[in-house]
């Protein structure tokens, strides 16, 4: 039977986004249920509101996110009431050909992406009954709910839940960017186009693996003041510097430029920054449908490659506590990326937050 009703961020097709009350029903089998205690607030969420990733049906928002088992459905090993965990929003399948070649970002089986549980269905209803989606398989911006067990990673009592929170998505995608997807080598070169959350977490990945020098573009100052604090060695200015010119006049061209926006109009001008056999690494997500275009026979002249980047190519049960470990050691200074804390009631206002801090998160607690 459901639970009792629970505030939720919620975006209706119809009515945009506003606060609802939905109730949760139990964890069913291989399923748990999770107290949220942090959820950060990205830049996917931002699409659906703003209606680049168009919804035909209510979507309780939230996607990366951290908190407490609380309940465990049959068939369920891995988990136990207590645990401490960070949610990971592409569940894998576990059985299709990608999943059992080691690539769970390309799983086929997954229905995250489809905003429902694996079996199709939604665990949230309104308080009229009406069947409420959780925004890719999880539906974070509220105080409880139900994903898959492979949605639901442990990591150490001691990761702090908004650290937690932010492993869920920005920054397992900006540091897997580099490791996974790239598998960028100490003194490499790189740029990155873009210091928001994601930018940074894709600084801070450069600069864990030892490359040289990191050149981070943006147009705000302050964001490039952060990002120098993050590892960047060099900072320049993309409303003034002509960033191409720039990397093939003091680099002879980097090997590798990051797009951590989005901008198909950004993404065309990769190309020219690289050094022939040199890769851009697509890393932001674009609205649905956009196209870019790029010079074919430089591309195959000069050996360059263009690289889509899934979730940095993680698999969160792998990934999630390798960087949750190195946050504990001292080596990526994840606290840094944590800006305002918000209760869930200004969810509004922490989308205001998300278009126009300088690259830091927002954080909601219910």
């Amino acid at each position: 039977m459901p639970s009792k009703l629970s505030p939720a961020v919620v975006f209706d097709p119809g009515t945009g986004l506003g606060t609802r009350e939905v109730a949760l029903r139990p964890a069913g089998p291989g399923e748990v249920e999770i107290e949220v205690r942090a959820a950060g607030v990205c830049h996917s969420d931002l699409h659906i509101v703003t209606g680049d990733w168009p919804t035909d049906r209510p979507l309780v928002l939230g996607h990366e996110a951290a908190g407490v088992v609380t309940g465990t459905g049959a068939g369920v090993t891995s988990l136990r009431p207590g645990d401490h965990v960070v949610l990971s929003w592409f569940a894998p399948c576990r059985r299709c050909r990608k999943c059992v070649a080691g690539q769970g970002w390309l799983c086929t089986g997954t229905r995250a992406v489809a905003n429902t549980l694996p079996d199709g269905t939604t665990p949230f209803t309104g308080a009229d009954g009406e069947e409420i989606w959780p925004y890719l398989g999880l539906g974070a911006f509220t105080d409880r709910l139900v994903v898959p067990e492979t949605a639901a990673v442990q990591v150490p009592d001691e990761l702090p839940f908004s650290v937690g929170a932010l492993l869920g998505c920005s920054i397992t995608t900006g540091v897997g960017a580099v490791v996974n997807t790239a598998g960028v080598r100490p003194g490499e070169s790189a740029v990155v186009i873009g210091t928001g959350g994601v930018g940074l977490s894709v600084v801070m990945g450069l600069a864990l693996v030892g490359a040289d020098p990191i050149i981070a573009v943006d147009l705000s100052p302050e964001r490039l003041a952060v990002a120098r604090k993050f590892g960047a060695t060099h900072t320049l200015d993309g409303s003034r510097d002509d960033v191409a010119a720039w990397c093939q006049e003091h680099l002879g061209g980097v090997d590798y430029a990051f797009e951590a926006i989005g901008s198909p109009k950004v993404v065309e001008t990769l190309p020219a920054m690289l050094t022939s056999g040199g890769a851009a690494v697509l890393v932001g997500m674009a609205a649905t449908g956009a196209t870019a275009a790029f010079d074919l026979f430089d591309l195959a002249d000069q050996g360059k490659r263009i690289l889509g980047c899934n979730y940095g190519s993680s698999v969160g049960e792998l990934d999630i506590p390798k960087l949750a470990r190195l946050h504990l050691a001292g080596r990526l200074p994840l606290d840094d990326l944590i800006g305002t804390v918000r209760p869930l009631a200004e969810a509004a206002e922490a989308f205001d937050d998300l278009r126009s801090r300088t690259g830091v998160r927002t954080i909601l607690e219910p």
